[in-house]
């Protein structure tokens, strides 16, 4: 019986301790830095509020070049880009806060 409680205690610190080495894992930092990407639209989702660009290195982020959707800040943000425009954009916590055709 003591064995099956020791267990018991250890399984459940161990739990503690992982829960809180994950706390906040995958969360945004509030203090994250706008970093800045440049690519090709090649979707536009008003009603989704994303936008998928194939885009170059953003190397603040250690990315390759490759097609992805984005999220945007403000569904704003999309009116007036086409799909084909060349466009310079913003990202914080991988969400374009801003983009503007080139």
């Amino acid at each position: 019986m003591k064995l099956v409680l020791a267990s018991l205690a250890a399984l459940a610190l161990s739990t503690t301790a992982v829960a809180q080495d994950h706390a906040g894992h995958g969360q945004p930092s509030a203090a994250a830095a706008t970093v800045t990407g440049t690519g090709v639209v090649k979707k536009i989702d008003a009603k989704a509020g994303t936008v998928t660009i194939d885009h170059g290195p953003i190397k603040a982020l250690n990315w390759g070049a490759m097609t992805m959707p984005f999220k945007v800040s403000d569904a704003s943000l999309l009116s007036g880009l086409k799909v084909g425009a060349k466009v310079s954009f913003q990202l914080k916590d991988q969400r374009i806060v801003a983009i503007k055709a080139m």
